[in-house]
């Protein structure tokens, strides 16, 4: 058919942090931070995605670096809308006639008010149809395990807003959570234990790269420092210090012990029958939380149970998306059903 010509389908991860794109036949073709910088006194979009995170924390008061998703909630509609649209210019080369139907990613526990403005806002931005699809669903159809058979698969999806846990079978999600201590609550407490320890105020950016390179969940042997610069709280100039890697380690281990009371919690929730298949398949991890360094052992430790990481954990949930996008017709029992008012007759 002509029509199936100009006609794209495509998988949208929306990250609190970060966003990708999956194209029907061409895989991953956008993965960008979700932050935009504006202009206050003008409104103009200055910067979208990489170029965007460069500046946070750098700029001056008249411009705002805004992340417009929250704990994976659309927080600012009309910015939402613009990385969406920014997305969709990007992968749609034909100008002369677009139709676009869209797959994204959601949360487990959305509202349907919030779910609404997810689809709103992809709409607005240029998509012809919009498909909700639960992360966990997306990141168990990604990772090819299997989905429609009677034998759970325990998925844990650390991104930067949410962590999304929830057991699987028979193509449903049995018991799952979404946990609003992830990603950005680990850099907050770093954050926070850099000023109440060394008396130094540190931004996000140096949070997050003390968590990347010497972040870890468990002690390791490797002695791990880095030199980081900032503001002296007492005097207000410019100090340096050293942090090592175990000072990361109690910053972040408060956060990463309420994740395992969360598992925990949605094991004890679980049918027997499937606690077995657990214990015998393992926990799944992905998002690009699963990154830091000994998340897998700590969950084996904490849970007595094999955990194991998914290949590309980052683009797990974006392939996912987008294998759902490629047979939307087959996939469509895995979509999110928009509740619909309930009819009174009088």
């Amino acid at each position: 058919m002509i029509f199936d010509y100009f006609k794209k389908d495509i998988g949208i991860d929306l990250g609190t942090a970060n966003s990708l794109v999956y194209v029907k036949d061409r895989g991953i073709v956008v993965s960008e931070p979700s932050v935009v910088a504006v202009n206050n006194k003008t409104g103009q979009v200055l910067a979208i995605g990489e170029e965007a995170k460069k500046m946070i924390g750098r700029t001056p008061a008249h411009i705002s670096v805004i992340r417009p998703l929250v704990n994976g909630v659309v927080s600012d509609f009309e910015i939402t809308q613009e990385i969406l649209r920014h997305f969709l210019k990007k992968i749609n080369n034909n100008r002369i006639f677009n139709y676009c139907r869209v797959v994204i990613g959601v949360p487990t526990n959305l509202t349907e008010v919030e779910r609404k403005s997810v689809e709103d806002a992809a709409i607005s931005a240029g998509a012809a149809k919009v498909y909700l699809i639960e992360e966990p669903i997306a990141a168990i159809l990604g990772a090819r395990l299997p989905i429609n058979e009677p034998i759970s698969s325990m998925i844990v999806d650390i991104g930067g807003g949410t962590v999304d846990i929830a057991v699987i079978s028979m193509g449903g999600i049995v018991t799952a959570r979404s946990l609003k201590i992830a990603g950005d609550k680990l850099n907050d407490d770093i954050i926070k234990f850099v000023r109440d320890e060394f008396k130094l105020i540190i931004g996000e950016p140096t949070a997050e790269e003390l968590k990347i390179t010497i972040g870890s969940a468990v002690p390791i042997e490797e002695k791990m420092e880095l030199a980081v610069r900032g503001r002296d709280i007492a005097t207000g100039l410019p100090r340096e210090i050293i942090v090592k890697g175990n000072h990361v380690r109690t910053a972040i281990n408060r956060s990463l012990g309420s994740m395992i009371s969360a598992i925990k919690e949605i094991i004890e929730k679980t049918p027997p029958e499937l606690v077995g298949d657990i214990l015998k398949t393992g926990i799944y991890l992905c998002g690009g939380g699963s990154l830091l360094k000994g998340i897998d052992q700590l969950i084996e430790k904490e849970i007595s149970v094999k955990a194991s990481m998914i290949e590309d954990p980052l683009t797990c949930v974006a392939r996912g998306t987008g294998i759902a996008s490629e047979n939307i017709q087959y996939y469509s029992k895995y979509f999110v059903d928009n509740l619909k008012p309930m009819e009174i007759n009088i």
